[in-house]
């Protein structure tokens, strides 16, 4: 099979608990139910990938290659990237207002920040050899994986939920995914089966709590690199929160700019969850390092979670950030606002920006604040099924329809 990267090209020497940093682990095969020594039935902690960080050149990290797109630009510091790419990264970051970014995800190849994390999962299932993958997602994770599967020459299972909006259906069978809708208790146990008896590599959760991909988290990493190149270190990041391992790779990569000399601090990281669940935050509230909570209605799908990773209770301990949660109500009026900014977003993904809003007139006294967008206003449910009243081709009625709407001569 053909790859863009060679396997010599990564630093990266194995897997670290965190649970117990002082726990190592080979770098193969990943480990994707968590740490083996730490974790226990009632809490999973994750383990990532460490790297040999004195052998890395932080200058060139910086300095544009013209052979070298996507995540190869980063290829020291991230797994070995020996799934082809799409030409994930390198996007915008959008000024909607004096001193306030938005780093727009939707502009990565399958319209979401999910194609960092799956260009680093699919690598690890070539690596194992592994004749596929499997994911349980109903949005951006699914169809993430099954673009980059496809790319790889891999099949790809994807369990979903039962209420699967058909757009997203579309987008996940066009790359010729396997599309199993269950009842949402059903997708994890059946999706560890497929992985147990068919030797699909899992590239979704499989734990109690969440410990997700030891590999994925590091492609995020590279949102980091990115605003740090594009306006240095922000005051603040708001990060879109399920799981929180976008949250953790935006801070471990800002980490590792200080540890590599090239900053002297680390922006306060503050996740922003949908307050029909909220578990991180519970969790941190709790001083607790994951906890499990009812999901209430919302129509932000993608960060309604029932559970948290202790990834996010490092990243936001750690920053000095705060744990948000924003209703459907705070979601949607800044949803509006990147509308009118030109920025069209998921539901979802406008949550950084509402936990910035939430939080009165941003403070930028230490410098820019950056609201990370997720994934583009395609995945929202009901996008679908929407249509815009016919006019009669008169000019009355197409009068009205502009008075309506507040243009007038």
């Amino acid at each position: 099979m053909a790859t863009d990267t060679a396997p010599a090209d990564s630093l990266a020497t194995g897997q670290r608990s965190l649970g117990d940093p002082g726990l190592d682990f080979p770098l193969w095969p990943p480990l994707t139910t968590g740490c083996p020594r730490t974790s226990t039935d009632d809490v999973s902690y994750p383990v990532e990938v460490d790297y040999a960080y004195d052998k890395a050149d932080p200058a060139s990290l910086f300095v544009p290659s013209p052979t070298r797109g996507g995540l190869e630009r980063w290829a020291p510091l991230l797994p070995p990237l020996l799934a082809p790419g799409l030409g994930e990264g390198a996007t915008p970051l959008v000024e909607i207002e004096p001193g306030v970014y938005v780093k727009d995800e939707s502009r990565n190849p399958t319209w979401s920040h999910k194609d960092r994390l799956n260009r680093c999962t699919t690598s690890a299932a070539v690596g194992v050899g592994a004749p596929g993958i499997a994911v349980a997602s109903s949005g951006n994770h699914g169809a993430s994986a099954a673009a980059y599967a496809a790319r790889a020459g891999l099949r790809c299972v994807v369990f979903t939920g039962p209420d699967l909006p058909p757009n997203v259906d579309a987008f996940l069978t066009a790359y010729g995914a396997v599309v199993v809708p269950v009842p949402w208790e059903a997708r994890w146990p059946l999706m560890r089966q497929v992985v147990d008896r068919l030797g699909l590599h899992p590239v979704s959760n499989l734990t109690t709590t969440h410990t997700g991909h030891a590999f994925g988290p590091e492609g995020y990493k590279t949102v980091a690199y990115e605003i740090f190149q594009d306006v240095g270190v922000p005051s603040a990041v708001f990060v879109p929160t399920g799981y929180g391992e976008l949250l953790y790779g935006v801070w471990k990569g800002f980490a590792e700019l200080r540890r590599l000399g090239l900053t002297d601090r680390v922006p306060r990281i503050h996740s922003c969850e949908t307050a029909a669940s909220g578990p991180l935050a519970r969790a941190i509230a709790a001083d607790l390092p994951a906890v499990r909570v009812p999901v209430g209605p919302s129509d932000a799908y993608s960060i309604a979670s029932p559970v948290n990773g202790y990834r996010g209770v490092v990243a936001v301990r750690t920053s000095g950030g705060r744990a948000l949660t924003l209703d459907d109500g705070q979601l949607a009026d800044a949803q509006g606002e990147l509308a009118r900014a030109g920025l069209w977003t998921e539901l979802s993904a406008a949550a950084g920006l509402a936990g910035l809003r939430s939080l009165g007139e941003p403070d930028l006294s230490d410098g820019p604040v950056v609201c990370v967008s997720t994934s583009s206003g395609f995945k929202d449910k009901g996008v679908g099924t929407r249509r815009t009243e016919p006019v009669a081709p008169e000019w009355g009625a197409v009068l009205a329809r502009l008075r309506t709407a507040g243009i007038t001569a």
